[in-house]
């Protein structure tokens, strides 16, 4: 029984073998002529291609997917890159922006300079700002050593922001006309035509950038928008320096004097940088 079966395998085998060499034979006898194939020559062929198709899909199909695969990386590995430097375009965009106000600023300073050209000034650096007190003060870096002195004005383009305080060799504390606790209350005149009326600052409302002046006895019409600048009278500040102008006019309680309310033409949250006047008497 075990021959019969070796036997067997032995046909099934040669079988195989002749019926590769009939279907090479065909397909090379087909290959060298232009002849028509026969319907042998052509069952052949059709049973070929169909096996060759069956036999190819599946590698086919993963050779699809992988190269799907890797495009797909390739086009997230390109969104990464392009995240990336979309971020870094965004910082730069944000340093750009704050050289471009610090230059802003800084010429800003070069042409108030130009106007104080009758005042003994100096360009100073905000260094410090407590966030405690941050209405109230803050410290440049310009002291004693600099010619720096307790009393001076402190201004920016667009006006006067305060006061120095307090002095050390190479720094400095200035009180901001915004300081809650203001002692000294300031003079300050309001153009009216071709005059001037004369008030005191009482007060700063930092929810809206406002002073409130006082004490105007006078009888006279005052716009919305006229100037309101320091007079010189005392001495705390020159004369001329810019404060701000008018928002609104009313009266006090006793319907005595008028009560103005003052725009600041300074931002007191953008201080970073100051000029220190003397008077021009020193």
């Amino acid at each position: 029984m075990y021959k019969n079966k070796r036997f067997d395998k032995r046909y099934l085998f040669i079988f195989v073998v002749v019926a590769i060499a009939l279907v090479l034979v065909v397909l090379a006898a087909s290959l060298q002529n232009e002849r028509d194939l026969n319907p042998l020559e052509k069952a052949f062929k059709d049973v070929g291609t169909v096996v060759l198709k069956v036999v190819s899909a599946p590698f086919n199909f993963a050779h699809d997917k992988i190269d799907e695969m890797i495009e797909k990386n390739n086009i997230y590995e390109k969104y990464k890159e392009l995240q990336n430097k979309e971020e870094q375009v965004d910082s730069v965009i944000a340093q750009n922006e704050n050289l471009q106000s610090e230059i802003d600023k800084l010429k800003a300073t070069l042409e108030l300079n130009t106007i104080l050209s009758d005042k003994v000034y100096l360009n100073a650096t905000v260094v410090s700002r407590n966030i405690g007190y941050w209405y109230n003060e803050l410290t440049i870096d310009k002291g004693s050593k600099n010619g720096i002195e307790k009393g001076m004005a402190v201004v920016v383009p667009q006006g006067l922001i305060g006061q120095i305080t307090k002095v050390s060799n190479y720094s400095s504390t200035v009180k901001l006309l915004s300081n809650e606790n203001m002692n000294d209350k300031i003079s300050v005149k309001i153009k009216v035509n071709d005059d001037y009326v004369y008030g005191l600052i009482s007060m700063y409302d930092a929810n809206t950038n406002t002073y409130t002046v006082e004490g105007i006895s006078e009888n006279v019409d005052i716009q919305k928008g006229a100037d309101v600048v320091t007079t010189g009278m005392g001495t705390i500040f020159p004369s001329g320096l810019m404060v701000g102008t008018v928002e609104k006019v009313t009266t006090d309680n006793f319907d005595l004097s008028k009560v103005v309310e003052v725009k600041a033409s300074v931002d007191f949250n953008d201080l970073d940088y100051v000029t220190v006047l003397k008077r021009k008497t020193e």
